[in-house]
């Protein structure tokens, strides 16, 4: 059985410009860096980074996209910064706030106030009209 994320990796064309991305803008922590990759920490987050042509590190063009948790607090400043120096992709409608943004290879990102608990506490209330079955008891949302 699966017990959680063990780490994401994403490629990327110009590794020091991922490295000023991720750590500086984003603050994820450097573990490791080897000649065409790095080993990032964000929070639990246990991120790769690998370098590989521009050919082949295409960006998606579905909702497919890396979601990260961000404190309310965290968010307030987090997004007014990132606000001014990336491409949002995407408007928020979800019920916690969200940014959705690009990293400098187009990979698809979020920064959002909440989790799967928030989410379907804000479903029982405001349900979906697509929507078929809500499984999670109340207490634990």
């Amino acid at each position: 059985m699966l017990q959680g994320v063990n780490h994401v990796t994403l490629c990327v064309t110009d590794l020091p410009r991922a490295l000023a991305f991720y750590q500086n803008l984003l603050g994820c922590r450097l573990s490791a860096r080897w000649n065409r990759g790095a080993y990032l920490e964000a929070g639990s987050l246990w991120l790769c980074l690998e370098c590989a042509p521009a050919g082949i590190c295409l960006p998606r063009q579905d909702d497919t996209h890396l979601a990260f948790t961000v404190s309310a607090a965290a968010f307030t400043v987090l997004s007014a910064r990132l606000s001014r120096q990336v491409t949002i992709w995407k408007a928020n409608k979800s019920e916690g706030d969200s940014l959705y943004f690009l990293d400098p290879d187009g990979h698809k990102l979020e920064v959002h106030v909440g989790s799967l608990a928030t989410r379907l506490a804000h479903w029982r209330h405001n349900p979906p009209a697509t929507l078929r079955d809500l499984t999670m008891p109340p207490d634990r949302a």
